[in-house]
């Protein structure tokens, strides 16, 4: 059950408007998650990492307004740009409907879908922190049967206005967000700032190992905050992994690149899979009576011992 939000794809066949989050901020948190390798955060990027394209171009192509958004491009910031181009949308009698089965028709590699699913029944905690927006991101989810993978989703909030209208926000507030004062960021998203606040979210919960999947230059901020025991899997030969590639010694995270979806769900699985190894041998450990005898003594006596391994006699 969602907890807060909510859904933008309820208001298709509504007639009222609906909005997804009243503020700047938009960190949505789903409720799902959880199980026995809860300790394991795997942290998406969404566009070009879940999905082979950017959600935003995707629209404003396949609904034929990319003149315009070429037009205003060099005098707008992305995530205003997007929003205009909504509004442009709505006055040429595009509905919300139309927007949603634009999105619905963005293609999935069968090999992601696979490693979303498996990972979230492993016990996995799934996160996404993207500069798209909730409403792209929800409607490509739940039509390919993912969004009850994620607990959380942070992006720039959407809603739909009391016309219609779908209308993008900035995550941050550029008005009263200082900078942060990273270059690999757009003002509105620092993806640097969202995933210090994951991690220290859970940091009271015990010790936590996260799996970082991304592909953007503005992937890279967030990369920073990841520790030696966590995992970094950059796109191979995008603006991530070259700037991975230009500045080893300021990431600490193992580096697990990949170039197409199997890989990724291969290395994705195997990194999950050897940390729950691990923690089961750990566990174990912990449980294990020491048998050095010449200084350790067991709390269960000789005969006891005997009696609990010895074979019925036959009658």
């Amino acid at each position: 059950m969602r907890l807060v939000f909510i859904s933008c794809l309820q208001y298709l066949g509504s007639k009222s408007h609906l909005f997804l989050h009243p503020n700047s901020l938009s960190t949505q948190k789903l409720g799902f998650g959880g199980g026995s390798m809860e300790r394991v955060f795997v942290v998406f990027d969404f566009d070009k990492t879940i999905i082979d394209c950017d959600s935003d171009n995707w629209v404003v192509e396949k609904l034929d307004v990319h003149d315009l958004f070429a037009q205003l491009l060099p005098s707008l910031p992305w995530n205003r740009l997007m929003d205009k181009m909504m509004t442009e949308l709505h006055s040429r009698g595009k509905t919300i409907q139309d927007i949603a089965e634009c999105l619905k028709k963005v293609p999935l590699h069968p090999r992601i879908i696979s490693a979303i699913q498996s990972a979230h029944a492993s016990g996995c905690d799934l996160r996404i922190v993207s500069d798209s927006n909730y409403f792209f991101i929800e409607t490509i989810l739940t039509h390919n049967g993912l969004m009850d993978c994620f607990s959380e989703i942070n992006t720039n909030p959407s809603y739909v206005d009391a016309e219609g209208r779908l209308r993008i926000l900035q995550y941050h507030d550029v008005n009263k967000f200082p900078s942060h004062g990273c270059t690999s960021c757009p003002p509105n998203m620092c993806k640097g700032v969202v995933m210090k606040r994951i991690q220290a979210s859970v940091s009271s919960e015990g010790e936590k190992q996260f799996i970082y999947v991304g592909d953007g230059k503005n992937d890279f901020c967030p990369a920073l905050t990841l520790k030696e025991t966590d995992a970094l899997m950059p796109r191979k030969n995008f603006p991530l992994w070259e700037l991975i590639c230009n500045n080893k010694m300021l990431v600490e995270a193992n580096i697990q690149e990949w170039s197409d979806w199997e890989e990724l769900e291969t290395k994705l699985l195997g990194l999950t899979n050897t940390i729950f190894i691990e923690e089961k041998c750990r566990v174990r450990a912990d449980q294990l009576v020491p048998v050095d005898c010449k200084f350790q003594t067991s709390s269960v006596s000789a005969p006891d011992a005997f009696n609990r391994n010895a074979l019925p006699v036959p009658q």
